[in-house]
């Protein structure tokens, strides 16, 4: 499962560059090194030290760099709290919660903004506390997964992290959980465990380095660290984490319309990012809809390679690509031109959606790419 995702990695590029992915690869290494033997794979034996250390560092790597590089970029919505002002509209892909979170005053934006970053950062050394502490820890943060998960969409990111962040708790909460008793484990025999150590040990060792630089860019990394990361970059086996380090404060959108004779446009609507002002916003996580979110970030700078091919399917009238929305507005047959248009989106207030049930408002700023068709540019 682990090789086969690389290779959808390795070919997605950047439809499949996201750090949850990223995250899954790095989980997935880590959890072919450290399952129980067999295929059942039945927790009959209890796990190495060097197996629950290499789980728990990537928790703690994972909020504390998520943390770590928001304070590291000096962005000023992270210095005076107002990141969440704007973070909820912004974002990629808001729920329709997230609306209503974009609705709360502004001084329990600052208090939340304030919040994040102190959990982020602090929470995450409490995985290596005594173990009442380390449950304090895990629930903090599955709080704060739930939240980011209940008003904005990231794919399979926050599912992931939370049950990576299980290796936070031993047997016993989980076991209650489920309404079944703790296992009764043997400690694994010494080959196992010397075995276990050997292919935990150098991953651990390269994932504290790059933590390490991040944090203190300053110290060099011992050269067997940086030789075993350029030998083991292929693999994606460890990875650096931090989303929205530098916070949007506006929230650019790019509209394609088709004609078939230049004068008369149709809008052509995604399934799950912003368009129609009177759609809300949806749910899709776990599933995360790429092209919705490429448009995200196509929309922040110029016209990526993979858009203007994007155009051409649609001149096309590809099926594959057109199923990717939620409409067809030419069933027909494929439109003569498309262009894209650029406009800057907000989200409306609570008594404007009462008057006029939208859910946004718009302005146009301009022209993202002109009119084309195929073969030429008219």
């Amino acid at each position: 499962m682990w090789s086969l995702y690389l290779s959808f990695v390795s070919t997605g590029r950047e439809f499949l560059s996201f750090q949850w992915d990223a995250l899954l690869l790095e989980t997935g290494l880590a959890a072919a090194i450290v399952a129980p033997p067999g295929w059942r794979g039945r927790a009959s034996e209890s796990p190495p030290w060097t197996a629950i250390a290499l789980m728990r560092w990537l928790v703690f790597k994972l909020y504390l760099g998520s943390g770590w590089c928001k304070l590291a970029s000096h962005d000023p919505t992270w210095r005076d709290g107002t990141a969440c002002c704007y973070h909820y509209a912004s974002q990629p892909l808001p729920t329709r919660l997230g609306w209503y979170a974009h609705q709360l005053p502004r001084r329990a934006q600052r208090i939340s903004t304030f919040a994040v970053l102190a959990l982020e950062i602090g929470a995450p050394f409490l995985t290596f506390a005594p173990r009442r502490v380390r449950r304090l820890g895990w629930a903090a943060l599955t709080g704060l997964q739930l939240l980011i998960a209940a008003t904005g969409n990231y794919g399979f990111f926050n599912l992931l992290t939370l049950v990576d962040s299980l290796w936070m708790l031993d047997d016993e909460p989980v076991a209650r959980a489920l309404r079944r008793r703790p296992p009764v484990a043997t400690r694994a025999p010494w080959w196992r465990r010397l075995a276990v150590a050997a292919a935990a040990l150098p991953v651990l060792a390269l994932s504290v380095s790059k933590l390490v630089a991040r944090v203190r860019p300053s110290i060099e990394v011992p050269r067997p660290v940086a030789r075993l990361d350029r030998e083991l970059a292929p693999f994606e086996a460890v990875s650096n984490y931090g989303l929205f380090a530098v916070m949007t404060t506006k929230r650019p959108e790019i509209i394609v319309e088709g004609s078939l004779d230049g004068v008369e446009w149709r809008e052509y609507r995604f399934r799950y990012k912003p368009g129609d002002l009177h759609a809300p916003p949806r749910f899709a996580a776990p599933h995360q809809p790429r092209l919705d979110w490429q448009m995200w970030f196509a929309a922040l700078g110029p016209p990526p390679v993979w858009f203007e091919r994007f155009l051409i399917r649609i001149l096309e009238g590809k099926r594959e690509v057109l199923a990717l929305l939620a409409a067809n507005p030419f069933p027909d047959g494929p439109p003569t031109y498309v262009r894209a248009l650029l406009y800057d989106y907000w989200m409306t207030r609570r008594e404007e959606r009462q008057r006029t049930g939208a859910w946004w408002k718009r302005e146009l700023l301009g022209t993202y790419l002109p009119q084309v068709r195929l073969g030429r540019r008219p």
